[in-house]
């Protein structure tokens, strides 16, 4: 066999698995929603037999009233109303059945839509954020919106294509019984219509699975260029982003235009065969008519009927043509669907209250091929040191770490060391690759869902405001008087600002608190994770953009909280680290010293070196600027 037929029959095996997937996939589809696909499809058997019955009507119209009239040579009215009253039933009950399929099959195709849409946020929900490190947002939106729109697409043109079938054997029926030699006539321009619509699918499956993949190409490049405004803007990177969404725009525009150009060759074909069609039934009825084998009527008949039955066949063909779309974007969906790195949970609960012991015992963790985090932008170091190498080492290494209820512990390091990775492993948004974090002697993998989140907030120095109000940003849609979202406001030294908004709490922030300075964004971001009194507080550098002196007041304020939080936090500002009750060095992912701000400066030189640095910057500019002058 050569390898061109070799390649042949490939390709055919390979539309074959297509056909027989996507069938799969469409008889789900249908066990979902029997009753309104039902329904759906008895509209289109109500088109397809009115249309049928549209060609009987003309050669009854035609026979037994159109043509005495012009043999008599004069038309009264009440055989007018006849010939109008007889189409216009026929018109009535095709409109009905048009309404029908399309009415119950939009809603089998939104409803499953809709609820695969839930399936896939819920699944984005429940998986793990190193997960969503791996995958573009972007990518994320195109899956619950584009793919799942194009796989259940096809439930459009399907209750059509079958409603059809009866439209097909009705008249078929009625062919043979005005007259089968001009059925067997009419007859030729189906397998040609056949064929022509398997070129036509042949062509057209690759190029629709190619579209449809750069759609979802271009939806990840133009999410992260908009999410990336600031970056775009401040840089003058316009033109490179423009390129970058123009390249691949240009790409599914070739692809769109290889589609269309497809469809514009064939469709014309295929508009084509039946039209030729009735001018070959016409001119052999005409013969038939001449040698009185048919009369003017049923050759009137035929020709309608043979022009009308070429619709069944180009409507299977476009639901052939939905088919590759189908199974491509059913597939990108199911990838999501059927990932297994769910975070598991256990049966127990946290009892008591207050301050929680915190205890690390072994912790370690490195980051996957492809992972990125975004939890504090200024460890991108960290994430380069651990993505894309073979031999990737820990981010943190052997961590073993007890705090005491309600004491303030710092993390110290350069960055790289693994702060932002151990702060995301405490609050369990990161899972260890070794070792276990404790809350109160229970490990947090035993903890039943939402106990964490419960017992434990982490403020980020990257803060997330929604374009909400102010009160909305501090509760999230809980329920929390006003009283205590002031009080959390107070604390986190924002009150005052927002007393003086326009609408105060009601105030809009704008999308992600665009309105807002990163200071007064920080201390509401604070004052979220605060009003939910919880049990372990976590602040990665999260007060980074406010001045020191309203930092100190909101540590303060934190030590002084009654009730109390066991508070670790990543800290750079040495008036920060001075108010812990202790400080933690950590270098390489692994922890060098621990004890006082003032032991470690004494016995460390490494730290006393880091923890002094911006003092000492300090001193040299005052003293270059003493000299100069």
């Amino acid at each position: 066999m050569g390898e061109v037929a070799v390649e042949q029959q490939l390709r055919r095996r390979g539309q074959l698995a297509t056909i027989l997937r996507a069938l799969r996939i469409i008889g789900w589809g249908v066990r979902v929603t029997p009753g309104t696909f039902a329904l759906a499809v008895v509209g289109s058997v109500v088109f397809g037999v009115a249309t049928a019955g549209m060609a009987w009507a003309v050669g009854w119209v035609t026979e037994h009233h159109v043509t005495p009239a012009v043999t008599a040579g004069e038309v009264d009215g009440s055989r007018l109303a006849i010939i109008f009253g007889a189409i216009a039933a026929v018109v009535a009950a095709t409109t009905v059945g048009v309404l029908g399929r399309r009415i119950f099959g939009a809603m089998v195709m939104y409803g499953i839509a809709a609820d695969y849409r839930r399936r896939v946020t819920r699944q984005y929900l429940r998986l793990p954020l190193t997960w969503h490190h791996r995958h573009p947002s972007g990518q994320l939106l195109s899956n619950a919106n584009a793919d799942v729109e194009a796989t259940w697409f096809v439930f459009m043109p399907l209750p059509m294509a079958l409603g059809v079938l009866v439209m097909l054997a009705f008249g078929l029926v009625q062919m043979a019984l005005v007259d089968p030699v001009m059925m067997l006539v009419g007859l030729t321009c189906f397998p040609l219509l056949m064929i022509a619509n398997g070129v036509y699918q042949r062509r057209m499956t690759p190029l629709a699975t190619t579209a449809q993949q750069l759609r979802a190409e271009v939806s990840e490049v133009a999410h992260e260029s908009l999410e990336a405004a600031l970056v775009v803007k401040s840089m003058g990177a316009e033109e490179r982003e423009t390129r970058r969404f123009a390249e691949v725009t240009g790409r599914l525009r070739q692809a769109n235009i290889a589609v269309g150009r497809t469809r514009g060759t064939f469709d014309p074909v295929i508009e084509a065969i039946p039209q030729l069609a009735t001018l070959v039934v016409l001119a052999a009825g005409t013969a038939r008519v001449g040698s009185g084998a048919m009369t003017p009527a049923e050759v009137v008949q035929v020709a309608y009927l043979i022009a009308v039955l070429a619709f069944p066949v180009r409507a299977f063909g476009w639901v052939l043509g939905e088919l590759p779309r189908t199974v491509v974007a059913y597939e990108r969906v199911e990838r999501v669907l059927q990932e297994s790195g769910h975070t598991t949970h256990g049966p127990r609960r946290l009892d008591g209250r207050g301050p929680v012991e915190l205890a690390l015992e072994g912790v370690s963790f490195r980051y996957e091929s492809a992972e990125r985090t975004d939890l504090a932008e200024r460890d991108e170091d960290e994430v380069a040191a651990s993505v894309g190498v073979p031999d990737r080492p820990l981010a943190v290494d052997g961590v073993d770490l007890r705090i005491a209820p309600g004491r303030t512990v710092a993390l110290v390091g350069p960055t790289g060391s693994g702060k932002s990775t151990l702060a995301a492993i405490t609050t369990r948004l990161l899972e260890t690759t070794a070792g276990t974090v404790r809350y109160d002697g229970v490990d947090l993998t035993e903890l039943a869902a939402g106990e964490v989140s419960r017992a434990a907030a982490l403020v980020p120095q990257g803060t997330f405001l929604f374009d909400d109000t102010v009160r909305g940003n501090i509760t999230l849609g809980e329920q929390i008087d006003d009283d205590a979202v002031e009080r959390a406001l107070r604390l986190a030294q924002a009150w005052d600002f927002v007393d003086r908004l326009p609408h105060g709490l009601d105030t809009e922030v704008g999308e992600r608190g665009a309105s807002l300075s990163g200071g007064q964004r920080q201390r509401l971001a604070l004052a979220r994770a605060v009003v939910r009194e919880p049990r372990l507080l976590v602040l990665d550098d999260a007060t980074s953009a406010v001045d020191p002196s309203v930092e100190l007041a909101i540590l303060h304020g934190l030590q002084e909280r009654s009730g109390g939080s066991t508070v670790l936090l990543v800290a750079y500002r040495l008036s920060t680290i001075a108010l812990a009750d202790e400080v933690v060095h950590l270098e390489g992912g692994r922890v060098v010293d621990r004890g006082t701000h003032a032991e470690l400066l004494g016995r460390d030189a490494s730290y006393a070196h880091l923890v002094t640095a911006y003092a000492r910057q300090a001193e040299e500019r005052a003293e270059r600027a003493e000299a100069s002058a």
